[in-house]
């Protein structure tokens, strides 16, 4: 039977303090480069310098002005693993510094797994695939809720939730989505189609806007087949719930028993729910 993941070391609020901290606390020291090694915690596909110009660029005009989040190396006592600022400490080299300032920490590596996502998921250029990938370690890993997860973050549960949905993309469509050529919105509404490599396909071939894509969504839905043939209709209701359809995006649906009836409108993605919610807000 597998072991069950470890929870955190310490408290997730006392944990996350040291990372937040990190762009206004006092380093620790200086430590020199040299001593200096990544940590096995980094939860970036790579890193490679023709990734970090920008970065490289700032810190040959301005040197580090984040310290870097490390801790004493568990088996040389000489040198320290980074456990948040490996890009940084990248580009330090780069730029030819001999020595970076450092927030020094004992952490268990169940602490500076978490520190690491944590940290990566505050940066504002992870790709939306990378990520979800973050949030699932920390779920999985270390037995947060969506909730738990969101408040520790700064994110929505919301955000969270539709996140993680895009981990049940198909590959090809990921690789969209790591390149930048889908959005996330894209990906969701990519999700609700009955084939959503087919559908991604189509988003790049000609260029649709999310909104398009969520139009796409609604005309080709994942569970089509499965939905019974509905009632006849006239001909007249039938335009108006084409009319409304096309306006709002959604799937619209008019039931009327020749006094009273009901509207339905189907929405794909929280995405659309927001739209749907602003316009008739407006």
């Amino acid at each position: 039977m597998r072991e069950p993941n470890p929870r955190l070391g310490r408290g997730l609020a006392s944990l996350l303090g040291d990372v937040r901290a990190l762009s206004s606390a006092e380093p620790s020291g200086e430590i020199d480069v040299q001593s200096l090694v990544p940590g096995a915690f980094q939860p970036r596909a790579g890193i490679g310098l023709d990734g970090l110009a920008d970065l490289v660029a700032s810190v040959r005009a301005r040197g580090i002005l984040q310290p870097l989040l490390v801790r004493p190396h568990p088996a040389d006592p000489s040198r320290y693993q980074i456990i948040a600022g490996e890009r940084r400490w990248r580009a330090a080299q780069e730029v030819g510094l001999s020595v970076v300032p450092c927030l020094i920490r004992t952490m268990t590596d169940a602490d500076a797994t978490a520190a690491a996502l944590v940290e990566n998921l505050q940066r504002v250029d992870l790709n939306p695939i990378e990520e979800a990938e973050g949030f699932r370690r920390l779920v999985n890993e270390f037995g947060l809720t969506q909730e738990e997860l969101g408040l520790a973050i700064g994110k929505s549960r919301s955000h969270v939730a539709n996140a993680l949905r895009l981990l049940g993309l198909p590959s090809s469509v990921s690789e969209y989505v790591r390149r930048g050529a889908l959005t996330a919105g894209h990906a969701r509404a990519a999700l609700a189609c009955a084939d959503p490599a087919a559908a991604a396909e189509l988003m790049v071939a000609k260029g649709l806007s999310v909104r398009d894509a969520e139009a796409l969504s609604v005309a080709t839905p994942r569970n089509k087949r499965d939905r019974p043939e509905p009632a006849r209709k006239d001909a007249d209701l039938r335009a108006v719930e084409a009319d409304l359809t096309e306006k709002l995006g959604m799937e619209v649906t008019i039931a009327f028993n020749g006094t009273r009836g009901t509207v339905k409108i189907a929405y794909q993605t929280l995405d659309q729910l927001d739209h749907l919610i602003a316009r008739l807000g407006r």
